[in-house]
């Protein structure tokens, strides 16, 4: 069985959403952000202050590449992963991509209390993410469906996604 990926903005609910659709699903779940943070030994802040943002991208890159040789996975992503076409690339070659959508608003709100975002360590986190929702909007559309996540909770969220799976529009 393919992998499902699991992309969108920050506070989108990828992580939540992914663990209950793996357990519904018997799937193993894949968080890229927590598998580069025990392969590194350093919390993803840490990388992105000790080496900058493009090193970052550099070993979520590795990660993806081992990722996905393995099938049966729920794979949540880092907002940031469609900023290499290169991950895209490899995630869609084993796995259905959904990405799970939110007014930049609301994930303001989801977000603006959370001190681990390291892009968001700046004097104004609202403009921030602003921009990079802009930029990345467009990246994000290119998934192979997308679901607003806006007044849905986790699991009505991972329901959505299993509806798609079973109706076989994947």
């Amino acid at each position: 069985m393919k992998n499902i990926v699991l992309i969108g903005f920050m506070g989108t609910g990828k992580t939540s959403v992914g663990k209950i659709l793996s357990e519904k699903l018997g799937f193993k779940f894949i968080d890229v952000d927590e598998v580069i943070e025990k392969t590194t030994g350093m919390k993803i802040s840490e990388i992105f202050s000790r080496f900058g943002e493009s090193r970052f991208r550099d070993i979520e890159s590795e990660v993806i590449n081992l990722i996905t040789k393995r099938d049966s996975q729920v794979i949540a992503t880092g907002g940031g992963v469609v900023l290499r076409d290169e991950n895209m690339k490899k995630l869609r070659g084993n796995g259905v991509i959904f990405c799970l959508k939110a007014s930049e608003n609301v994930i303001f709100e989801r977000v603006k209390h959370c001190k681990d975002r390291p892009l968001l360590q700046v004097e104004n986190p609202e403009e921030r993410i602003k921009e990079l929702f802009n930029r990345r909007k467009p990246l994000y559309e290119k998934a192979d469906f997308c679901i607003d996540t806006e007044g849905l909770t986790p699991e009505q969220v991972a329901e959505k996604i299993i509806e798609r799976l079973r109706d076989g529009k994947t």
